[in-house]
């Protein structure tokens, strides 16, 4: 089995299109969202529909903290930019729509792999896993061989060896990356509609559950469309900015 690795779609609906447009080249068989559907790009109802649509098709998706913010009533302790956009977002969706963000769960287990936003310990406080410590304390707090997250923008590799000692990588696009049984491995693909690393090109990831092999891409999308379908929504246009600059 194939599977696709996508997070942080935030509603982009031109970075998600040519995201599964390349899978699809790539024989992907299966797709796994690993949160923040929505919010600060200008079309969350057509990406809610297609995630729901591979969803239903056999896949996976779980909840990011800004699907569970469109949820919420109170959005005092956000950045202004992000409650703005949060409650444009809920404005858009319609209740089949809400109904499907509030059943996403928090974490999905599969055979040896393991499906959160955040982490692994707690995935509904939505820490953010920042560096070395905080890889080695996700993947002690599961069983999982392999766990995929998000949250963190940037695509980011670590592994834990057998006798504890964890290190990490930024990861090459395209190249394959033999998932070692003597490692355990905590995978960050990369934000697949904001990534925040000066590339504005989508990331997402693959992996092959039968060979164990990781690949990461990044796939150039119209982001000018985006970028200006942000402004005419009347979103921040800070937001539209980092499209374009990949910040």
């Amino acid at each position: 089995m194939l599977i696709a690795l996508m997070t942080d779609l935030h509603a982009n609906r031109e970075a998600l299109s040519a995201c599964l447009a390349h899978a699809e080249q790539q024989k992907v068989t299966r797709y796994a969202f690993l949160g923040d559907l929505v919010g600060y790009g200008a079309d969350p109802a057509w990406v809610l529909d297609a995630v729901r649509e591979r969803v239903a098709a056999g896949g996976w998706a779980v909840m990011g903290n800004h699907d569970a913010a469109v949820l919420q009533d109170d959005h005092s302790g956000m950045h202004h930019m992000a409650r703005q956009a949060v409650e444009w977002t809920r404005s858009q969706l319609s209740p089949e729509q809400l109904s499907f963000l509030r059943q996403l769960p928090y974490r999905v287990e599969l055979p040896d792999l393991l499906l959160v936003h955040a982490n692994a310990w707690a995935p509904e406080k939505w820490e953010y896993i920042d560096g070395i410590m905080e890889a080695m304390r996700s993947m002690h707090a599961c069983k999982a061989r392999v766990t995929f997250c998000g949250h963190v923008h940037l695509p980011t590799l670590y592994h834990l060896s057998l006798t504890g000692k964890t290190g990490e990588f930024l990861p090459t696009p395209e190249n394959s990356i033999p998932l070692s049984k003597q490692r355990r491995w905590l995978v960050i693909p990369g934000s697949l509609g904001q990534p925040r690393d000066g590339n504005p090109a989508a990331c997402y990831a693959s992996f092959d559950t039968d060979s164990l092999e990781l690949t990461y891409y990044r796939v150039p999308y119209d982001h000018d469309t985006a970028a200006r379908k942000i402004i005419a929504a009347g979103l921040p246009a800070a937001l539209a900015t980092r499209l374009l600059t990949g910040h």
